[in-house]
């Protein structure tokens, strides 16, 4: 993966300490993430200090990312952050280096793909990384809350999803329920230069380009990004070689 893209040059807002407060206290309520619905303590949804070695810097965490697909795609797997010394410090906090924003797909799990463990790797995942408002809350929490200073919106070769969201628009017949809304996400991505399976595997890189500048364009992450404390990356997995590269 190649460095970080460009800083957006928006303009930085600030984020009062009430306002973070009160995002703090309603994010690590009884609603984070389904705490309450599953029993999981809400302290692992508070930012921790940790013993362990983690990335702090954009450059520093696509290394670590780098380095685990490397791994992964030579079979050198290293598991890393399973054992019972990791969990039983994981109850105080967690404090992820990287945010991977992915689609369901589930040949493409960010863990797996990166070779990372528990504690290391926040993910949120949708049908072609498509944006709704519980997406952008999820990665603005992961990056205004724990402080994380990477996203990766990571595309993969053989999206059905946006397949589904290309033939439809070629047909103009509509998709079944709920999956009509992926397919009108994908639509502004669709790269009309090429037909045939062409088109949806330039379509796959140029959603990622997509949904990359819809989050640059946030305020909030695009005042981390002015000030060099965050990176919003493209990336691509190919099936055939299990190998992740940059997407500019």
């Amino acid at each position: 993966m190649n460095t970080p893209h460009r800083a957006v040059g928006l303009k930085p807002t600030a984020t009062t300490p009430a306002r973070r407060t009160l995002l703090r206290a309603g994010l690590t309520g009884a609603a984070v993430l389904g705490a309450a619905s599953t029993g999981i303590s809400t302290a692992s949804a508070a930012p921790a200090t940790t013993t362990r070695p983690r990335p702090t810097t954009p450059a520093a965490a696509l290394r670590e990312l780098a380095a685990g697909n490397r791994r992964w795609r030579t079979f050198r797997e290293q598991h890393p952050d399973e054992t019972s010394a990791v969990r039983t410090e994981l109850t105080s906090g967690q404090h992820p280096f990287a945010l991977i924003l992915g689609c369901i797909d589930s040949r493409v799990p960010p863990e797996l793909v990166f070779d990372q463990g528990l504690g290391d790797l926040m993910t949120v995942r949708s049908g072609g990384e498509v944006l709704d408002e519980a997406v952008l809350g999820s990665v603005a929490y992961g990056v205004l809350e724990l402080d994380i200073p990477l996203v990766m919106v990571l595309g993969h070769q053989s999206c059905g999803a946006v397949k589904a969201a290309v033939e439809s628009d070629e047909s103009g017949e509509r998709l079944p329920a709920h999956i009509q809304y992926l397919a009108d996400q994908i639509k502004p991505a669709i790269d009309r230069s090429v037909a045939g399976d062409a088109r949806v595997d330039a379509t796959i890189d140029a959603n990622v380009r997509l949904v990359r500048s819809r989050l640059a364009a946030e305020p909030d992450l695009a005042a981390k990004v002015t000030g060099g404390r965050l990176a919003i990356v493209g990336a691509r997995y190919e099936l055939n070689t299990q190998r992740v590269h940059s997407i500019v």
